[in-house]
């Protein structure tokens, strides 16, 4: 049987399920590229790679180079970057192309949001008054937030941050998502919370802390999304989460490829 050679630009739980869903059918040759930013990232069962390619121009050499056949971009909607350096090669290579685009959260009735534009914004939305911040922005987004020392932020991250990124009157929590809302309500609860900072990524594994949030009548400052690339003139398709993905190479599937060697 001819197989498809996928790549799929990886970090997000989409891209982990994606990989699953794959793992084993021999109508696919996948391979799950990941940034290599997380110390000790989950390594799916399928073959896997790490690092940059070396933007636009390097991944569409490297689609050439490789015959890949589908391109799915399952990065985090906040890495712009990679996500454009994507569109510009697949449209380079003639790469098919697909994007897995996360609905971003919505506000419901009881929320309580405030919604800036970047990290600055996000920063000087705490206020002067000093208060108990809960900072679930990243590692690599902590800097902004030197210029308000004078609150009191408890920092959720995958790995932990080197101390000179931390903010003054920083604590760190490791740890790995996906978080429950009772998981998020017992945290705020134990550390007194009185105010949230999140990126609006969307998805189910960590909008545990927004419920609680919710629950327990706190604010949330809540950073927009980077615009997607612009598609304008280049075949694509998009979807919002990994079975979509998959009935999209199975579409392409139909054309056999002539070899099963991998990416």
């Amino acid at each position: 049987m001819s197989c498809l050679k996928t790549l799929i630009l990886g970090g997000t739980g989409e891209a982990s399920q994606l990989a699953a869903l794959l793992a084993g059918d021999a109508r696919f040759a996948p391979l799950l590229s990941l940034a290599g930013r997380t110390q000790a990232p989950r390594l799916p069962d399928i073959p896997w790679r790490t690092g940059g390619f070396g933007g636009a121009a390097g991944l569409a050499a490297y689609l050439a180079a490789r015959r890949v056949q589908a391109l799915v971009v399952a990065t985090h909607p906040f890495a712009a970057n990679i996500r454009a350096n994507a569109v510009a090669a697949a449209g380079r290579s003639q790469t098919p192309l697909l994007l897995i685009l996360r609905p971003p959260w919505q506000a419901a009735a009881g929320d309580d949001w405030s919604q800036v534009a970047d990290m600055a914004q996000a920063a000087r939305a705490l206020g002067a008054v000093r208060k108990r911040v809960f900072l679930t922005v990243g590692r690599q987004e902590l800097a902004p937030f030197a210029a308000a020392p004078w609150h009191d932020y408890l920092i959720r991250s995958v790995d932990p941050p080197p101390p000179e990124a931390l903010p003054p009157r920083a604590r760190v929590i490791s740890a790995r998502g996906p978080f429950s809302e009772a998981q998020d309500y017992q945290l705020l609860r134990e550390a007194r919370i009185e105010i949230l900072v999140s990126k609006n990524a969307g998805g189910a594994a960590t909008q545990g802390k927004l419920l609680a949030a919710r629950a327990l009548g706190l604010p949330v400052v809540l950073v927009a999304r980077p615009p997607e690339p612009d598609l304008a003139g280049l075949a694509h398709a998009t979807t919002a989460d990994a079975l979509g993905a998959l009935a999209w190479l199975v579409q392409l599937h139909a054309a056999d490829s002539p070899a099963c060697r991998g990416v």
